[in-house]
């Protein structure tokens, strides 16, 4: 006696086997593909961040698709193959958090490189005018101090701004930005279908030994 899985000859104590993982979707596996996932995730928006600080181009943002991949990918390998909705609705929401994000490392970068232009430039031009007023540095009096942010606002503030940047690009280039959009949605698309899980149908059983002739 033999099964077929997938188009595969395999022997009743693997076909039981291949039977078990597919309705092995328990709370450890899920747990093991979100951890993967998460750490896939990391990875990822380190990746793009980093490419896109190199490349410096639109260019970049087909790395949604290696992010997508590179999620869902890491979920399955984790979970033994195990798939279904709750993986696809973490592997799409994983794959969504580590492109939007890598614009915080990003902005980040050029922010400072460009402070650094200006003080450059600033220090650069020569001194004009007399030495200023030690009163000018005062602020008016009328003007109240900002409230200094504690780290937990701070983190939401950004991470917030984060979440949202991609749709943000879009009042600023609204072509590449809907280009950017639709590039992530499409990263998104695969870490779906991937984290569907691989189809294991489990065939027979057959009968492998010679049938008596009549």
């Amino acid at each position: 006696m033999y099964y077929r899985v997938n188009q595969t000859m395999v022997c009743p104590s693997c076909a039981d086997r291949v039977r078990t993982r597919r309705d092995a979707d328990s709370h450890p596996a899920y747990v093991r593909g979100l951890a993967a996932g998460i750490g896939a995730a990391v990875a990822g928006l380190i990746a793009y961040a980093v490419i896109s600080i190199v490349l410096q181009g639109w260019v970049i943002s087909y790395m949604s698709f290696g992010v997508g991949w590179l999620v869902a990918t890491a979920m399955m390998k984790a979970s033994g193959g195990v798939g279904g909705r709750r993986y696809q609705i973490a592997a799409v929401l994983l794959t969504y958090a580590a492109v939007s994000m890598a614009a915080i490392p990003i902005w980040m970068y050029f922010a400072n490189q460009h402070r650094s232009e200006q003080q450059q430039k600033h220090q650069a031009e020569p001194q004009k005018g007399s030495e200023p007023d030690s009163d000018s540095d005062q602020p008016p009096p009328n003007q109240q101090p900002r409230p200094a942010l504690t780290l937990g606002a701070w983190l939401g503030r950004v991470a917030m701004l984060g979440l949202a940047s991609p749709f943000l690009q879009l009042r600023y280039d609204p072509f590449w930005g809907a280009m950017g959009v639709v590039i992530l949605f499409i990263g998104m698309r695969i870490a779906w279908r991937m984290a569907a899980g691989r189809p294991s149908d489990v065939l027979g059983p057959f009968n492998n030994s010679p049938q008596p002739g009549v």
